[in-house]
């Protein structure tokens, strides 16, 4: 099995810029999302990696082949590496969101784990994709490291599939610390997987 698995968050959109809910729309990088991915390439650069993986939306394809490009590898796209499903608030101003729904805009900040957006997906299901897409990456390779690019906030999910971090607030992005994490596959993927509990808070 992979030694680790990095991360990586795919650059910003305009949408995060302007404080919208971006969700699953199909949206590339900005000027300041492509310098985010160059920077993610530039700290991987005299890093060997195995292989790099990719959502297919375009602001994480586009992460992926900047990132690609420096480290001499082809990316290749996986299918349910989707961001998460944010339902009818994506588009939508986030301080829209809180003015108009406020009731369940703070329960999906506080506790994002029992509710989901309108007509939106729900943590639980995010996390069952994404949990058998990265099955098949990991069980490809017999050891070494290999990157996985995806959008924020499904970045973090994939976090606490395979290490159990906190999801943190999905509404904040930062912007200022690194846009990549690296974390050890052999003692966080071994445990056993009925062991997992579901959260009760962020």
């Amino acid at each position: 099995m992979l030694d680790s698995l990095i991360v990586i968050r795919s650059g910003a959109t305009d949408f995060e810029l302007q404080g919208r809910i971006r969700g699953s729309l199909d949206i590339p990088l900005c000027a300041a999302g492509v310098a985010e991915a160059q920077h993610a390439a530039g700290l991987l650069a005299s890093s060997p990696l195995l292989a790099i993986y990719a959502s297919q939306a375009t602001c994480a394809v586009e992460t992926s082949r900047i990132v690609g490009q420096a480290m001499g590898l082809k990316p290749r796209i996986v299918p349910n590496l989707q961001n998460l499903d944010l339902g009818l608030w994506q588009g939508l101003l986030v301080d829209d969101i809180r003015r108009k729904q406020p009731r369940l805009s703070r329960q999906w900040q506080d506790n994002p784990w029992a509710v989901a957006p309108p007509e939106g997906e729900l943590i639980e299901e995010a996390c069952e994709r994404v949990e058998a897409a990265l099955e098949k990456i990991l069980r490809r390779h017999a050891a070494g490291r290999v990157a996985v690019v995806v959008p924020d906030p499904l970045d973090r999910i994939v976090r606490w599939v395979v290490a159990g971090e906190p999801l943190g607030d999905l509404w904040a992005r930062d912007m200022v610390g690194p846009p990549l994490a690296e974390i050890p596959i052999a003692a966080q993927w071994a445990r056993d997987r009925a062991d997992r509990r579901q959260p009760t808070t962020i």
